[in-house]
């Protein structure tokens, strides 16, 4: 049977509509210091400038995403974001792990591959965990991922990614965020840590059973 596709006129904006009603449920406005219809002004622009891209994309699975709203740490911390994740089905805050202090994270920014919209939210498209790459290391990921026309998912979207797709993060189906770097070994990772999802690192140049490294389709949509 073919894949199912999506009708983009219709259910792009549906799909958008539940990520910003999410967004809005776990307090984004409050954090952000807005009120709920300036955030829902800031960020429904984008509906108009994806509708197209969205049309030839496969309907979601636990592990792949159509599109994400991905909000960045100029609307609201990282600290803050993480703690407001869970798993599916569950209520237990996400957490950043300990050997990940926070006044390190600012010093994660996107690899210069990525071409990351400046502003407080953009679109991705195309999301997928990257399962294909648990027992891979980092550095043999990008390589395979590059070659294959997709890059890397930065800590912004793996906590869009949570956040709005659950799912996503499951027992042995965690995934590294290798394109947020900070010019040493590190690579940032969301996994699961007692019944929670935890935003941590691990190295470069080492694999891990139950870890794979999230892409996505390289192009993003900016709010200009």
């Amino acid at each position: 049977m073919p894949e199912s596709r999506y009708d983009a006129a219709t259910e792009f904006d549906r799909q958008l509509d539940r990520q910003l009603d999410r967004l809005v449920q776990l307090g984004y406005p409050a954090l952000a210091g807005l009120t709920e219809n300036a955030f829902r002004d800031l960020l429904t622009p984008l509906r108009g400038t994806a509708v197209a891209r969205a049309a030839d994309l496969p309907a979601p699975t636990d592990g792949r995403v159509p599109f994400l709203l991905v909000t960045t740490r100029e609307l609201v911390p990282v600290q803050e974001r993480i703690a407001l994740t869970t798993l599916a089905s569950k209520r237990k805050p996400g957490i950043l792990d300990r050997n990940f202090p926070a006044d390190d994270l600012p010093t994660f920014d996107p690899i210069k591959e990525l071409e990351v919209p400046a502003g407080p939210g953009y679109l991705l498209f195309d999301v997928d965990r990257g399962e294909e790459y648990r027992n891979q290391p980092p550095s043999t990921a990008l390589a395979d991922m590059t070659e294959r026309g997709r890059l890397p998912i930065t800590i912004d979207e793996g906590l869009a990614f949570v956040t709005l797709h659950p799912p996503a993060l499951a027992s042995n189906r965690c995934f590294s965020l290798v394109g947020s770097r900070c010019g040493d070994k590190r690579v940032p990772a969301l996994w699961i840590s007692q019944g929670a999802p935890k935003l941590g690192w691990c190295w470069f140049g080492n694999p891990h059973t139950w870890l794979g490294s999230a892409t996505a389709d390289p192009i993003r949509v900016g709010l200009e």
